[in-house]
């Protein structure tokens, strides 16, 4: 078997096991179970990350229930924090804001109150669009958006470079992107 053929078979299983539902799938049945969420609740979920602008007539016809139980489920479910909120999505691309850097940052210490600094000050600047406390050589990890390089560089030298508590960065540059799936496998 080549390598091609490989892969072939290595998606098509894992195609097979994120399209399974909660019935084929002990460990989302436990965790689904475990959560108070039925088969009903995680359909409702399901329809509403494919598209978040149906009203809930349209999700109650999408999911062959009623409309007032289907109202009240949402409403649940925005509740208990399953649903934390309805965004839309824009194109990068066409905003030129399609230059994508994955900018893995190290503080200069590591202590509770330059970590919080440090959240508090990448909170309020806006090309970072995704920020994660990772574990590694690198205390966190910074998705950034811009238009170009020339930008970025810039933005290195006058927004993070100026940060107090920056010790080092490595930045990595996004060539393609391959997948971005917005939702959660459910």
């Amino acid at each position: 078997m080549n390598f091609s053929e490989n892969i072939s078979i290595f998606a098509t299983i894992w195609q097979k096991r994120l399209t399974q539902t909660p019935k084929n799938n002990s460990m989302i049945e436990k965790v689904t179970t475990q959560e108070s969420l039925d088969e009903k609740d995680i359909l409702i979920l399901r329809t509403l990350q494919q598209n978040a602008k149906l009203t809930t007539k349209q999700v109650a016809a999408e999911c062959h229930l009623s409309l007032t139980p289907v109202f009240e489920r949402i409403k649940r479910l925005e509740n208990e924090g399953y649903i934390k909120r309805y965004i839309t999505v824009l194109d990068a691309e066409k905003l030129h804001k399609g230059f994508v850097v994955f900018c893995s940052v190290k503080l200069s210490t590591i202590n509770r109150e330059m970590a919080q600094q440090f959240t508090e000050a990448v909170r309020d600047i806006p090309e970072v669009t995704e920020c994660y406390n990772i574990s590694g050589k690198f205390d966190y990890l910074l998705k950034i958006h811009s238009p170009n390089m020339k930008y970025y560089q810039e933005f290195i030298l006058n927004v993070l470079g100026k940060l107090p508590m920056l010790g080092s960065l490595e930045s990595t540059f996004v060539m393609e992107e391959i997948k971005h799936q917005y939702g959660v496998v459910i």
